[in-house]
């Protein structure tokens, strides 16, 4: 098998012994997994530049990634389901998204387990790198894979970085963040632009206001690896940077990782070191954000079949990747880069195939996987976001018309009304503690746990053969539903409390050069050309979003959710969103009490005292409302009281203010 050994080298407890139900405890285990793979084999020739990686006696490629896994200590009463947690920047990411967990590198930490619920159902929990330049920080899952090389020498060319500082600096790496950087060959033919606007114009900066560095000594760090402004970059602002790179990383290795992973797991002998060996017999897979779109590259590379024939996932779950993908299988690839609008292959955005109007391009994301005759089960869950983002609703989007989209009967669409791209929490938060960010309202306090546990469970049980998953539900144009985003900002204009853009985001069709095709981005920065139309959800009278699946936040609504927020004057560049270079946010405002206060602040949104005669009232229609999202399968039972309880301490806290 492509995994040639499985290195454990640490087994605990998971969080001292505690039990999970009718499951029981569970074992966390760590470790090393060994990958080797024939370059030459069907199954992984579209791994960009595979024939120019190094190959051992065997003719083989060799590469290893971090491992983790959480499993029953009884399997008799697991699920005999795996679960993989495609992390997010080296992060894992599902005890928190599922479980509501803290978020923690170890999982040997106290108290991460949340509400237990991924346990409590009875999943088998792993955790495998597959992004080649995550830095090495303790804590981080990564993957080790080798460099392509010409003639025994690094390849050399052409790449490009964006940047948006969010307090004042003079410095950024020669990378997307704080990853492993790819380090300047030439300095000389390096370029600077600068703009306010993804869909704006940018200009270049001159060469002597800028350059590119070493900041260690050259012992430590022989070639440049940051770009410098000496009059410091401007918070807000969005800098292009392109210059020449020496070295490229086999990034597109991630999509052999996580399908042999899967593979093994399922499959892989107890003496080859697999720990859950005749335990598990079905893998699902979630990605979230970044991880949401490598899922939707790795579905259009079509890499989910392993040398054997077999299909690696069973079930995947791409949670706000809207309609990108990005540098997952790019020679120069950074995965971490998650910039609008710079990242190649946007096209094709539905999973059966569409035809670009503009280009005359046909084809679909899933195309690959129909023709291996091996298509898993695939939910594409958004929120709010994603959609003004500009990129979401082309997912199920017809662009000739335009109209609704087919849907591939092995798939669905969800769209989570009225959210953000992470999950939100009541009170609002006023600034962003991950990054410090702080938006022109308090961030949406919208919690959509409860949409992806359902998602999961319904996933799992539509893939043993069980009910088919609900069925999508999002914005469509057959219905009026679907509307263009620009449509509604004078609505929201007219709230005083609400900043609107002067202008709303739309995706661009990029033209790269020629070689796109072939995992290369030839021209840099890309042409620029025609963009497309971004279709968000419309609203009722309370700004709240009429379509998608709507949690009691939004049905029964005390306040305004969105998937859009400005910038805080701050931290710069305030006309723009929040998120265009990463951590899309919206937001959430309180209706006005009473018709007094309507009346007061003139304010078009109705009082919360004309839409419910009486906190019981209120409260009643929640929990109509959730019994019915549990009736249809969108939340699950057990996260109903759960959810009737949160809309009581927002009313109360609401209605107290």
């Amino acid at each position: 098998m492509p995994v040639t050994r499985l290195d454990i080298t640490h087994r605990a407890p998971f969080e001292l012994g505690r039990t999970f139900g009718e499951v029981g405890s569970y074992s966390y285990l760590e470790g090393k997994a060994y990958f080797e793979i024939n370059p030459s084999h069907d199954a992984n020739t579209r791994i960009t530049d595979i024939e120019l990686g190094p190959v051992n006696s065997s003719g083989n490629i060799e590469f290893s990634a971090d491992f983790s896994m959480l499993r029953p200590v009884d399997p008799e009463k697991g699920r005999r389901t795996m679960f993989l947690d495609v992390v997010n920047r080296g992060n894992k990411t599902v005890l928190s998204s599922f479980n509501k967990g803290m978020r923690a590198p170890n999982l040997a930490s106290q108290a991460i387990s949340g509400n237990g619920f991924l346990m409590r159902h009875g999943y088998t929990v792993v955790f495998c790198g597959w992004q080649a330049d995550v830095p090495p920080i303790p804590g981080l899952i990564s993957l080790d894979v080798p460099q392509a090389t010409e003639n025994g020498r690094p390849l050399v060319g052409r790449v490009l970085n964006q940047y948006q500082a969010n307090s004042d600096t003079n410095v950024f790496p020669l990378a997307d963040r704080y990853h492993m950087v790819n380090p300047a060959q030439e300095i000389d033919d390096a370029r600077l632009m600068v703009g306010d606007h993804p869909n704006g114009e940018f200009k270049e900066i001159s060469r002597e206001k800028w350059s590119i560095i070493r900041v260690e000594d050259e012992e430590v760090e022989p070639d440049p690896s940051h770009v410098y402004m000496k009059e410091g970059f401007e918070p807000g602002r969005i800098y292009q940077l392109v210059y020449t790179a020496k070295g490229s990383r086999l990034v597109g290795l991630g999509f052999a990782a996580v399908r042999d992973i899967c593979s093994f797991i399922k499959y892989g002998p107890r003496s080859g070191g697999n720990p859950s060996a005749g335990e598990i017999d079905h893998a699902i897979s979630f990605g979230s954000s970044q991880c949401g779109r490598f899922l939707r590259q790795y579905i259009h590379t079509g890499m989910n079949v392993d040398e054997d024939g077999r299909q690696g996932m069973d079930g995947i779950i791409a949670h706000v990747g809207g309609g990108m993908r990005g540098e997952f299988n790019l020679r120069f690839g950074q995965p971490s880069k998650d910039v609008c609008y710079i990242i190649p292959e946007l096209f094709p955005f539905t999973d059966l195939p569409q035809t670009d109007p503009v280009t005359g391009n046909e084809s679909g994301l899933l195309d690959l996987m129909i023709d291996q005759g091996q298509v898993p089960k695939v939910m594409f869950t958004n929120s709010s976001g994603e959609y003004w983002r500009g990129d979401a609703a082309l997912i199920h989007t017809n662009l000739i018309g335009p109209g609704d989209a087919l849907e591939h009967e092995n798939v669905r669409r969800y769209h989570f009304a009225g959210t953000q791209h992470g999950q939100g929490s009541y009170p609002p938060e006023v600034t962003r503690e991950s990054d410090g960010v702080r938006g022109h309202l308090p961030f949406n306090a919208v919690d959509y746990s409860p949409l992806l546990r359902a998602c999961l469970n319904n996933l799992d049980e539509w893939i043993k053969g069980g009910k088919e998953a609900p069925q999508s539900q999002h914005p469509r144009l057959s219905d009026s539903t679907a509307v263009e985003s620009e449509s509604l900002l004078l609505r929201f204009d007219q709230v005083s409390d609400v900043r609107v853009p002067p202008r709303a985001l739309n995706p661009m069709r990029l033209d790269y050069g020629g070689e796109q095709h072939l995992g290369r981005t030839v021209k840099l920065p890309a042409e620029r050309r025609e963009q497309y139309p971004a279709f968000v959800s419309d609203i009722d009278e309370t700004l709240n979003e009429i379509s998608g699946i709507r949690l009691p936040d939004v049905s029964v609504p005390v306040t305004t959710n969105t998937g859009w927020n400005p910038r805080h004057s701050s931290i710069g560049n305030e006309d723009l969103l929040i998120g265009i270079t990463g951590g899309l946010a919206g937001w959430t405002l309180p209706l006005p009490n009473t018709e007094e206060e309507k009346k007061l602040t003139g304010d078009p949104r109705p009082s919360i005292e004309s839409l419910y005669v009486s906190k019981e009232n209120y409260l009643s229609q929640v929990k109509q409302a959730a019994e019915q999202l549990a009736d249809e399968r969108y939340i699950l039972g057990e996260d109903v009281e759960e959810i009737i309880e949160k809309a009581e301490f927002r009313y109360d806290d609401i209605s107290n203010s």
